[in-house]
């Protein structure tokens, strides 16, 4: 061989040729990699799976939550099991009290048309004829009897006649000058009303003064040293 011939030194090393821009992709994207393993990692880190089951301190709270939940759900429902009951009571106790309240205010009518019947009937008249006489006695039984009725069934006319004006019994007809009576006085009954025990069955039709002097105040009812005291 020529001398002038070059020859490599080493046979065997062949040169590789090196992509500057394929390098920088990889390492950019080995780099995103190790940053989203690292995010993934503190959000593992932070937020706990949710899976993972109660300790046993919280399960012993939410069952004691659980419990006094229930316990006031009970105790609501008693009470109301309980006022449902009285109230049923009161409705039936109501319904056997005033049962016959409108056949009893049906048959007030009969009592007024009675009492006009006397009215027309003075008594020297009954004294002068023996005939209207008898018939007054008749109208008379027949108006006691109506009375018994009633009064069986706790029905029983109230006094209004000279009394102050209550818009809980009365129903004003009409107002009239009078300056002698205190204002508020009824001084006519045009129609009498009843009472159906302790609840107003039909109000008293009354003619009520105006013009007077103001009514006074009822006195307040003597103090009692043992009052309030149960004996």
């Amino acid at each position: 061989m020529s001398e002038t011939d070059p020859k490599p030194e080493n046979d065997n090393e062949e040169s590789t040729p090196v992509d500057a821009e394929t390098g920088t992709a990889d390492a950019q994207t080995t780099e995103a990699a190790d940053f989203q393993a690292d995010s993934q990692a503190e959000v593992e880190a932070e937020d706990p799976p949710e899976d993972l089951p109660p300790t046993p301190e919280q399960r012993i709270f939410e069952l004691e939550a659980a419990l006094a939940h229930a316990s006031k759900e009970r105790l609501l429902a008693l009470a109301e099991a309980d006022n449902a009951g009285k109230r049923a009571d009161k409705r039936i106790t109501d319904n056997a009290k005033y049962a016959t309240s409108n056949i009893c205010k049906s048959i007030l009518p009969v009592a007024d048309n009675l009492e006009r019947a006397l009215l027309a009937v003075p008594e020297n008249l009954r004294a002068d004829n023996d005939l209207v006489k008898n018939l007054a006695v008749g109208v008379e039984m027949t108006a006691k009897e109506l009375t018994t009725v009633l009064e069986a069934q706790r029905v029983t006319k109230f006094v209004s006649l000279d009394q102050p004006f209550d818009p809980n019994h009365h129903q004003a007809m009409q107002e009239v000058e009078n300056p002698d009576i205190p204002t508020g006085t009824i001084v006519q009954v045009v129609q009498e009303g009843y009472m159906m025990a302790d609840r107003l069955l039909r109000p008293a039709m009354v003619v009520v003064s105006k013009g007077g002097p103001k009514r006074e105040a009822p006195a307040a009812p003597a103090s009692d040293d043992n009052a309030g005291v149960n004996t």
